[in-house]
C-alpha cells in the first residue's frame, strides 16, 4: 500500500533557533501582533510503499532520523498525511 506521509523537523528544546528569532522580531513591523515563541523547522512529505500504517510511519521516522534530521540538535515526527480531494 501506498500512504502519504509528513515528516517535521525541528530543533530540540533548548537550541538557539536564530532563524525563528529573527523572524519573530519581524513581525510587529510587518503589522502581526501578539505572535510569539516562532519556531522554524522543516517539513518533507512523501510517499511511502508499506504493508501497514505502522510499518510507513517507522520507514519515514527510520528515514528522517538518518538523512532528514541532524538528531543531534534536531527532533524529526512522522505523521499520516490527510489526504484532501481536489
Amino acid at each position: 500500500m501506498n500512504f502519504l506521509v509528513v515528516v517535521e523537523v525541528t530543533l530540540r528544546r533548548g537550541i538557539a533557533d536564530p532563524e525563528g528569532a529573527t523572524i519573530e522580531r519581524a513581525l510587529p513591523a510587518l503589522g502581526f501582533s501578539g505572535v510569539s515563541n516562532v519556531q522554524a523547522g522543516k517539513s518533507f512529505r512523501m510517499n511511502v510503499e508499506a504493508e501497514n500504517e505502522d510499518a510507513a510511519l517507522d520507514k519515514a521516522t527510520a528515514l528522517a532520523e538518518r538523512l532528514l534530521s541532524n538528531p543531534v540538535i534536531e527532533d524529526a515526527v512522522a505523521r499520516l498525511a490527510e489526504v484532501h480531494a481536489t
